[in-house]
Order: structure tokens, then C-alpha cells, then sequence
């Protein structure tokens, strides 16, 4: 190879160098200014805007707003000595809507004690249409000595409960956990069991 050639080599090689870091340093900077390009587009076209709060269209397209279902509840305890109520005694919601209600719970006890939540349904058939979300049953509740609780429940009526069902009663149970809580000092009646 002549020295002219070799020369003309590098040149082109040294070309070739440029090009690319030149190639390199635009793509790094479109890719850097796409994202506030992007969201300027969007905000022009009002596309994809998520700083924009929609007031006309409903969040929860699945609501049956053309009904409403009553849903009343109630509380019990089982042989313990606990204040257990619904914090509401009813709500109304559309089937599909999602709704939060509380209920509280005080423990009477000079001791700690544990419990836990059953749900049941009336009509029977309505629980395979009542979807809870979050709720205190999903647990077993530990409360200290004279502690008060409000525990909320989220749930939705299934858009699918049938048209003839326009109430549900939820109701709890609260029973005691045996040996679940550790037994305080001086409490025979907590360590024998009985």
C-alpha cells in the first residue's frame, strides 16, 4: 500500500469516526428531547394528558347507574366480650360502584384478646355477587386491653346480581381465636381455656 493510499485511508477512516460520533451525540439528543416534546404534543392535541382531571366521563365505566342495591349491616360477637357495630347502619350504592363503609370494634377486656370476622349474606345467593376489596375479616383483629378500632370494608355489588335482588345484608360475626393471644398474668381464665 502506498503511502498516498494509506493517507487517504485515514482520512476516510477518520471521516468515518466523525460521522458516527456526530450520528451518536444527535440520536442521544433526540432521544433526550422526546420526552418533553411528547408531552408538549399531547398537551396541544389534548391527547393523553394525565394532568387533566375528567369530569365528563365516569371512572368506573362498569357502574349500572340505571339501578341502585340497599345494602344494610350489621354486627354480632360470639361469647366475647367485645362492642362490635357498623358505623352506618345502611348505604346505597349502583351495582359496580366501589364503596367504603367502617365498623368498630372495642375490646372490654382488662387483657388482650383475638378475634375474627365471618361474613354472611341475606339473600344466600347475593354473596357470590358481593366483592370485597379490603376487610378487617380478611385477618384475625388482636386488641389490647380496652382498645377501640374503626376497621373500613371496600367492596362493590357485582354489576351481574340479578334485578329481583334490590337489598343485601351483610352481617358479621366476631368469635374469639383460642390461644392466639398470649395469655396475661393472672388470667386463669384466658390460660386455662375455659
Amino acid at each position: 500500500m502506498t503511502k498516498e493510499a494509506s493517507v487517504e485511508a485515514d482520512g476516510r477512516n477518520r471521516s468515518t469516526l466523525i460521522r458516527l460520533v456526530v450520528s451518536a451525540f444527535l440520536m442521544f439528543g433526540f432521544g433526550y428531547a422526546l420526552v418533553p416534546f411528547y408531552d408538549k404534543l399531547c398537551q396541544v392535541l389534548d391527547i393523553n394528558n394525565l394532568n387533566k382531571q375528567d369530569t365528563d366521563v365516569p371512572l368506573n365505566t362498569q357502574v349500572d347507574r340505571s339501578r341502585s342495591v340497599t345494602v344494610e349491616f350489621d354486627a354480632n360477637v360470639l361469647k366475647m366480650p367485645w362492642s362490635f357495630k357498623p358505623v352506618s347502619s345502611s348505604v346505597v350504592v349502583h351495582p359496580g360502584e366501589i364503596a367504603t363503609v367502617e365498623y368498630e370494634v372495642s375490646n372490654t377486656l382488662p387483657t388482650a384478646m383475638t378475634g375474627q370476622a365471618i361474613p354472611s349474606y341475606t339473600p344466600t345467593q347475593a354473596g357470590q355477587y358481593f366483592q370485597k376489596l379490603e376487610c378487617f375479616c380478611f385477618q384475625q383483629q388482636t386488641l389490647a386491653a380496652g382498645e377501640t378500632r374503626v376497621m373500613p370494608i371496600a367492596f362493590l355489588v357485582s354489576p351481574s346480581l340479578p334485578k329481583d335482588i334490590g337489598t343485601i345484608t351483610l352481617s358479621y360475626t366476631f368469635f374469639e381465636v383460642p390461644g392466639a393471644t398470649a395469655a396475661a398474668p393472672g388470667d386463669s381464665r384466658r390460660a386455662g381455656g375455659g
